[in-house]
């Protein structure tokens, strides 16, 4: 064989391997939202709308666990916090975390939707349809959703039944994903950079809200081009960064002037997690009856929080035999229980 041959077989050996799917309208007939749960989720779309603009002045709590891997302890999450909903609805809106798509440092486990055999093979076809399910039996609970959008494709199997989404401190740099925010039909939260600096997701917001002309398939897999009408409902999300946190009141107010500067919503939810919370799970309740404590005390830039919490805290490996029953197998979290009674004690707080 001469080398050109050679190439050619090294080149015909490394193909790209493509498994067909069904197409976004295909599967939303399979799993269909009926008319009175779209009008659901509309409604709780708009209570988040009112929420942003200042015209609700409940507290949005953004709740559940930091991934979806085991549909049953997700669901039995959800009837918890739909029950807990309904008992602090005057106060607080309740909107259950239901991320089925993790974004990766390196390497590792995708999300539910990639991988939902979580072997490493992937079967998008399975995952995407589980996703879709256990978010249709969410939504049929009464909870508004949230989810973190990252494959804007994977979005369009999902965006109907989706309340609240978030762009990563990761991919608020992305056009791609700048672009994905100015379609989306719900409102939207960007979080600050890793390294702790609102700027590159107030830049984000200003994109966002604006009309762009891009690439993209519709709901038949057609490729086509998208003249998005921009999305006015984006707002920060502080979650720390490179060891630093911004939940204090200093950090706080120089996010708000500096939104104010840009024209953006002069509104912040604090991430309790991640950077914020120094990758220690159980520092998220002293933050968040913190955070609470300032707006109490009258920072309407305030929005509300988010929380990482499962049925149990902490995390374990993916590895792990047997598994424990709604423990994280990726961030850390803090249990039902914590969260229950640290969302009581907050209630007492909006007033």
């Amino acid at each position: 064989m001469n080398t050109a041959e050679q190439k050619i077989e090294q080149t015909l050996t490394t193909e790209v391997a493509i498994r067909p799917l069904s197409t976004p309208r295909m599967m939303k007939e399979q799993l269909p939202v009926s008319e009175d749960l779209a009008r659901q989720i509309e409604q709780q779309r708009q209570q988040i709308r009112d929420i942003l603009n200042g015209r609700d002045k409940r507290l949005l709590v953004i709740t559940g666990p930091c991934s979806v891997h085991d549909e049953d302890a997700v669901l039995e999450y959800g009837e918890k916090l739909a029950t807990l909903n309904e008992q602090l609805a005057d106060r607080m809106l309740l909107v259950m975390r239901a991320y089925v798509e993790k974004p990766r440092t390196n390497v590792g486990w995708k999300g539910l939707a990639y991988d939902p055999q979580r072997n490493g093979k992937g079967d998008m076809a399975q995952g995407i349809e589980r996703s879709r399910r256990v978010m249709l039996r969410l939504a049929q609970m009464g909870l508004p959703i949230a989810n973190e959008g990252l494959n804007p494709l994977v979005m369009q199997y999902l965006d109907d039944l989706i309340s609240w989404t978030a762009i990563g401190a990761r991919t608020a740099e992305s056009q791609t994903h700048r672009e994905m925010v100015s379609y989306l039909p719900m409102p939207v939260g960007i979080k600050n950079s890793t390294d702790g600096s609102a700027t590159n997701a107030i830049n984000a917001m200003m994109a966002a809200r604006h009309s762009h002309h891009t690439l993209g398939v519709n709901a038949d897999g057609q490729m086509v081009m998208l003249d998005t009408p921009g999305n006015p409902d984006t707002h920060l999300v502080l979650r720390g960064g490179h060891g630093l946190t911004n939940y204090d009141e200093a950090s706080i107010s120089s996010a708000l002037r500096e939104l104010a500067a840009a024209d953006c919503h002069q509104k912040v939810l604090v991430d309790c997690s991640h950077a914020n919370a120094c990758k220690q799970h159980d520092r998220q309740l002293p933050i968040a009856r913190e955070v609470v404590a300032q707006r109490a005390a009258g920072n309407t830039g305030i929005l509300g929080i988010m929380l990482e919490s499962f049925l149990e805290a902490g995390r374990q490996n993916d590895d792990s035999v047997p598994l424990v029953y709604g423990q994280s197998i990726t961030d850390a979290c803090i249990s039902w229980n914590e969260t229950e009674q640290l969302l009581k004690e907050l209630y007492e707080l909006c007033v």
